[in-house]
């Protein structure tokens, strides 16, 4: 435990873990954190773009007119089905309907690439995917916020944009200078330590997600029970689907596609969305952060 950073990048899931139980446990103490969730979403994008090249996140950059429209369909068509659903059977304003509308409009977890070759593929196509949603995204929610509920009025609109906008280039600024100016060749060493800043980092933001999930496990058994299976439904069924529709696709493009169909970073919206909005899919955004981290684990054997 000479180097902690270390540490916690070989056991990344035991990290979690730690987080998911320690929020439950203290469930007072987590609650000091939620409050700076949307501060907290911009460390943990900012500690995971660190973790990047520059060079590998301009050069999937030059990438983004081929991969844009696999991008539009994941983050425009997919949302647009899931609101024209809701609205037809009159669910559009239920929690439920809300949580699977924006996770369908969020990009890849920055994640993705790494998922990829421990999948045993690699993950230059999940970078090109992730870095176009992440790119795209400002655009892309403009109109999914326009039909949803979320929000009302052509300013809340595009301010809640606005928000996404700056915050992602911003942070997507700042990472790469930072990356240039301490990290420019970093050793494997520095590598694995970023990567365990990362699990950290998330670890913390699931602490601050868990008295959400603390509050309604005392409420109901049940509705916990409820929303981790609308999490696993939403995840591992969108891999599912994407994975049955690209076989004729070469595995090194369709497997991550298809990790990146469940795979969202729906803690984006943390940051546009107005607390109140986001408040009643807390739990949801709590139970996701299982299959996604539970995807290496139980998704290999479809992926084989």
């Amino acid at each position: 435990m000479s180097d902690p950073l270390r540490a916690a990048a070989r056991h990344g899931q035991w990290v979690l873990i730690a987080g998911l139980v320690f929020g439950l446990a203290l469930p007072s103490f987590a609650g000091l954190l939620r409050p700076h969730l949307p501060l907290m979403v911009v460390g943990l994008l900012f500690v995971s773009l660190l973790r990047m090249s520059s060079v590998a996140l301009l050069s999937s950059l030059t990438e983004l007119p081929r991969v844009a429209p696999t991008a539009l369909i994941l983050q425009l068509g997919l949302p647009i089905g899931v609101i024209a659903i809701a609205r037809v059977t009159g669910t559009a304003t239920t929690p439920v309907a809300m949580a699977l509308m924006l996770v369908a409009s969020a990009p890849s977890i920055v994640g993705s690439p790494n998922i990829a070759m421990i999948m045993g593929t690699a993950p230059d196509h999940a970078l090109r995917l992730m870095v176009a949603g992440t790119v795209l995204l400002p655009l892309t929610v403009l109109p999914i916020f326009a039909l949803s509920p979320v929000l009302e009025g052509a300013g809340q609109v595009a301010a809640a944009a606005l928000r996404l906008l700056v915050t992602i280039a911003l942070t997507g600024a700042a990472a790469m200078a930072i990356r240039r100016l301490l990290f420019p060749r970093p050793s494997p060493a520095t590598e694995e330590r970023l990567q365990g800043a990362s699990a950290i980092a998330l670890a913390v933001f699931v602490v601050a997600l868990m008295p959400a999930v603390a509050s309604l496990a005392q409420a109901s058994l049940a509705q916990l029970a409820f929303w981790i299976a609308v999490a696993f439904a939403a995840n591992f069924g969108a891999q599912i689907v994407t994975w049955r529709l690209t076989q004729g696709q070469p595995r090194d493009r369709a497997l991550p596609l298809s990790l990146i169909a469940g795979n969202r970073n729906i803690a984006l919206f943390l940051v546009s969305l107005p607390p109140e909005s986001t408040a009643q899919i807390l739990p949801f955004v709590g139970c996701y952060q299982l299959p996604m981290y539970l995807t290496p684990l139980l998704m290999r054997r479809m992926y084989t």
